[in-house]
């Protein structure tokens, strides 16, 4: 059974106000479409989940969307902070925002944790950190085996009520292929309560079927399937097109008062119906220059049983 629809519908259908939201990607497949549609439907009180926050989550956050963040780090990659989200959590602007923080592998481990249905999962990564000093969900156990004397630390299971995740390619019942950088992705579309998949393309369930290994997230926990061409700009997709760092360099700047933000958002997301127009105000250089060079993996002949 198909599940495609398209992202206006998609999140009217999954998301609600006061819910917590993981948007996925980790440097690529951001969905940047998503988020942008999140802000226009008029979304609050948002708890925003992801490893990095990236300049998606300072949109959502200058937009009034979010009222806390769990996350692992925060920042516009190679350019500096994220401008926004300082000046919500230290001026409270435009809304006050919590904090919820972890190193990238506890955030993931909470993740994993949610995906298997355990009430919590042991790391060793928080030991002689100070992590456990400001974030009461950092609990340490006692090795009941005792190989390992003392105690380890824990964290507890983390299942976001809606997941958005992106793939390169999916078929309409919603299993996708993902290659390249996949961060935390899958481990959210597993712990989940609903999922929206995103992809660049749709293909014949015989695509997908080729390469079975590619196949990270299956249609079992996908809700809803978009098809949306450049949803994730101005990040990548691994091999459909690179990131726009002239994007994230100009964000810095126009981010510098909430004021200029807000222009942003009135032109770029407000200003728009959907992704389509979003794309349409891009000029046309823009795309040719984010072009990809091609290169192939060896064919591996999957065989027959």
């Amino acid at each position: 059974m198909t599940k495609v629809t398209d992202m206006a519908e998609a999140v009217s259908s999954a998301i609600e106000d006061g819910q917590s939201i993981y948007l996925g990607g980790f440097t690529h497949l951001i969905p940047f479409a998503a988020g942008h549609e999140i802000i226009r439907q008029g979304y609050s009180d948002l708890t925003l989940v992801r490893a990095t926050p990236d300049l998606i989550y300072d949109q959502m956050i200058a937009a009034g969307c979010a009222s806390s963040v769990t996350f692992s780090w925060a920042g516009n990659p190679g350019v500096g902070s994220l401008r926004a989200f300082r000046r919500a959590i230290e001026d409270g602007v435009p809304t006050e925002l919590d904090i919820d923080e972890y190193s990238h592998f506890g955030l993931v481990s909470r993740l994993a944790a949610g995906a298997q249905d355990l009430p919590f999962l042991p790391l060793r990564t928080f030991v002689g950190s100070d992590y456990p000093e400001h974030n009461d969900n950092i609990q340490f156990v006692e090795n009941p085996f005792g190989d390992m004397p003392g105690e380890i630390p824990v964290v507890p299971p983390l299942n976001p009520d809606v997941a958005v995740v992106r793939g390169q390619r999916a078929d309409t019942e919603g299993s996708a292929h993902l290659w390249g950088i996949v961060g935390e992705m899958v481990e959210a579309a597993f712990a989940a309560d609903t999922v929206i998949l995103s992809v660049e393309e749709l293909v014949d369930t015989e695509v997908i079927r080729s390469d079975p290994n590619r196949t990270l997230i299956p249609q079992t926990v996908v809700d809803h399937v978009v098809e949306e061409p450049y949803g994730s700009h101005p990040s990548y997709a691994q091999g459909y097109y690179d990131r726009d760092n002239e994007a994230y360099l100009a964000w810095d700047r126009r981010t510098e008062t909430h004021e200029s933000t807000e222009e942003w958002l009135e032109e770029w997301v407000y200003g728009v119906d959907d992704r389509t127009e979003y794309l349409e105000k891009l000029e046309v250089e823009r795309f040719l220059d984010l072009q990809p060079q091609t290169s192939y993996g060896t064919p591996v002949d999957m065989g027959e049983y």
